[in-house]
């Protein structure tokens, strides 16, 4: 929105700082920051008065869990505010780029609040049927796919792009739709999945957001992908600009959501973070890596998988428990240990998801 005070620029005053992507992210990070610090604490006690008991706490869950009874839950909340209000303010509303993030983001958020609403109302863990939460959304992915695919280059349309080579491109027909549903939901459940200690999953959805804003703000200048040998995608450039804004109101939101949690992500922010990536990594042509970018995520979404599977195959299991970082809680690790050390491990895989920009 505030872009449009360009119009008011003679191309030398304060006006024409609008015109720059990275004031603009600034601007976001700030705007977003600021919201969850006014917004955070009042939030909290609205939910904490509402909820009375807060999210249900899994009875087969780690014992040490049980001390979190009565945390209010729909935390997400505070980051999707934050997030939605500072991209709203500071970038160009003329992208279809940043509409395609924006609407994953908002429906998937939506998604999660009804299931944190149900789980609440009833007091139960189980909220809303997988089933439907599923076919919602690949339902809002599909869109977001197509959409995507229309506004790529000619060039780039419906095709894969491979991280490591320069010229190397897939072309998928209308299997691209499927591939970014599949990237999308992913995502998102991925993220879900990670949520599971205070702390564990924004700071990991944060270092990786800021890395593909950064590859979006890249393959969006054709100055920098003609250096770095990437493919143009114009207009990503704008991502930079949520990103900025998830780090914002993600670091809001982390300041009560450090142990011990004041308040919990829940699936509103969990889910509609990870479409979220999912849809970035979709628009900038860079699906493969946020498989590096958030291999966390993935790690825990395969324990899950390989619990299960194994589970039902032999009677056994792989892990303690799952998703992975109650296996390591099974172990003795204390909280705060494996939330550190799964921020580092996630800092050194955005390191090497950035390295993919240069490496050719």
């Amino acid at each position: 929105m505030l872009y449009w005070l360009t119009g008011l620029s003679d191309g030398g005053d304060f006006f024409n700082l609008f015109r720059y992507i990275t004031f603009r992210a600034g601007g976001a990070f700030m705007t977003a920051l600021i919201f969850g610090f006014l917004f955070g604490r009042p939030l909290i006690n609205v939910l904490r008065r509402k909820q009375g008991k807060g999210q249900p706490i899994r009875s087969d869950g780690p014992e040490g869990h049980f001390v979190k009874a009565g945390t209010p839950t729909m935390g997400g909340l505070l980051i999707i505010g934050a997030l939605v209000t500072s991209t709203l303010l500071w970038a160009r509303l003329d992208n279809l780029f940043v509409w395609i993030v924006l609407f994953v983001t908002i429906s998937y958020a939506l998604i999660g609040f009804a299931d944190d609403y149900a789980k609440v109302k009833k007091q139960t863990t189980a909220g809303v049927s997988g089933r439907v939460r599923l076919i919602l959304g690949f339902v809002i992915a599909g869109i977001a796919g197509f959409l995507s695919a229309w506004a790529h280059p000619a060039d780039l349309s419906y095709q894969l792009a491979f991280p490591f080579f320069k010229d190397a491109l897939l072309y998928m027909g209308f299997l691209f739709i499927p591939f970014a549903m599949f990237v999308i939901v992913g995502a998102a459940n991925a993220v879900n999945l990670t949520d599971g200690l205070d702390g564990l999953a924004i700071m990991p959805v944060m270092i990786a957001t800021s890395t593909l804003g950064v590859i979006a703000y890249a393959v969006g200048r054709v100055d920098f992908t003609e250096y770095l040998d990437v493919h143009y995608v114009p207009g990503t450039g704008e991502i930079l600009i949520f990103a900025a804004g998830v780090v914002g109101g993600g670091l809001g939101f982390l300041w009560y959501n450090a142990p011990p949690a004041a308040v919990f992500m829940g699936d509103t922010g969990s889910l509609a973070l990870g479409g979220a990536l999912g849809a970035i990594a979709v628009v900038t042509k860079h699906e493969l890596v946020l498989g590096i970018v958030g291999g966390l995520f993935v790690v825990e979404a395969l324990s899950v998988i390989i619990q299960v599977l194994y589970f039902k195959r032999t009677g056994k299991r792989v892990f303690l428990m799952a998703p992975i970082h109650h296996h390591y809680e099974k172990k003795g690790w204390a909280e705060p240990t494996i939330v550190i050390r799964f921020w580092i491990i996630s800092l050194i895989l955005a390191i090497i998801g950035l390295a993919t920009l240069k490496v050719r």
